[in-house]
């Protein structure tokens, strides 16, 4: 039988999402950057792509300091 969820197991595991979701939103963002410019997209398609990286960003950020607050409170 499983015993009670450990906090610190959880604040772990959503401090290696952040990370994963950081790499990940810095390589698409690049990568869309770089096949835009090769492609010769209009500036309006490469800047969705920043967009979205700008809302991974800041979903991270959040999560973040949700993860410091959690910590502080202890």
């Amino acid at each position: 039988m499983k015993g009670a969820p450990d906090p610190e197991r959880h604040l772990a595991n959503q401090a290696r999402l952040v990370a994963i979701v950081l790499v990940a939103t810095m390589v698409l963002w690049m990568g869309a950057q770089w096949l835009g410019s090769v492609l010769g997209w209009e500036a309006r398609y490469v800047f969705l792509f920043d967009l979205a990286a700008l809302a991974g960003f800041i979903w991270a950020l959040v999560v973040t300091w949700r993860i410091w607050r959690r910590r502080q409170g202890k």
